[in-house]
């Protein structure tokens, strides 16, 4: 097609095999976008298209990511905002009309296949990347991951096994939790785990936690794609997926009264004290 369709905070130029997304790197852009910069998205890589009302006098133009084709969605898993999804594009109310015939545009150029994708279409986040988590400084060249503890913020446990270094070639995964809720951190996931299962990820040497401003999205979201991405690439297939291990019910006790200390302080609202709770009963 050739043609720009802008919005706020993104401009879609579709072409005949791809969609390039070019992101504002405006103050009131979100942060992610302004650190993916812009990305190309293959036609092979967008399952569906939509269109629907969005809020205050908007329309919301949203291409369906394939399931495996993007590492950033893939590390993401469900976890980003509605703001901050780099596959939605915000028009103002008076465009629908132009909006709609390129969805239908878009339409007519997807294939019916709707299975995951053997392998990551859409390029991930260059490297060398890093961020300050709160417990420690976490490094990635391409090949490697390091973590190195912060003297202020890491455990005792991580102080004992000492900074760390990670080749991708010895991982099968990466767990990312986003540092917008509750326990926030990135896990790296061995290929071969050795001895018991991982504990808190505090006390886990192969994790970094969030908070207190650390760890944001926009730096630590980019950071697990491409370590993810380095993953499937070195390994040949699909990273593993995370798996959370049942927790000791005293555990489980200790982290519903440390949560319940952070809400009657003012730390925690209403809701995400409820939401946290009930997620921490749940595995049980």
């Amino acid at each position: 097609m050739g043609d720009v369709l802008a919005g706020f905070h993104a401009a879609w130029e579709f072409e005949s095999d791809s969609v390039l997304i070019r992101f504002e790197r405006g103050i009131r852009s979100p942060k992610l976008f302004q650190a993916l910069g812009e990305r190309r998205v293959p036609l092979e890589a967008i399952a569906g298209v939509t269109l629907t009302p969005g809020k205050r006098g908007t329309v919301v133009l949203h291409a369906v990511p394939r399931a495996g084709a993007d590492p950033l969605m893939e590390a993401a898993a469900g976890q980003l905002k509605d703001t901050c999804d780099p596959y939605r594009l915000v028009l103002p109310a008076e465009r629908e009309t132009l909006a709609e015939y390129y969805a239908d545009e878009l339409r007519a150029q997807l294939t019916d296949d709707d299975t995951p994708a053997e392998r990551y279409l859409v390029a991930p986040p260059e490297a060398p990347l890093q961020f300050k988590a709160y417990d420690g400084k976490a490094s990635f060249d391409g090949k490697r991951v390091s973590f190195r503890w912060s003297w202020t913020g890491a455990s005792s446990a991580k102080w004992k096994a000492g900074d760390q270094n990670f080749p991708v070639t010895g991982l099968s995964g990466v767990e990312w939790r986003s540092p917008e809720v509750f326990e926030g951190h990135l896990r790296l996931l061995p290929r071969e785990p050795a001895g018991a299962q991982p504990g808190q990820p505090d006390q886990d040497p192969a994790a970094v936690v969030f908070g207190l401003g650390y760890g944001p999205v926009h730096e630590s979201l980019p950071f697990a794609a491409a370590v993810l991405a380095a993953v499937r690439s070195a390994g040949g297939g699909a990273p593993a997926l995370a798996s959370v291990p049942r927790r000791d019910p005293a555990d489980i006790a200790e982290r519903i009264r440390h949560l319940g200390e952070l809400h009657r302080a003012g730390l925690v609202t209403d809701s995400e004290f409820a939401v946290k709770k009930a997620e921490l009963l749940a595995e049980l």
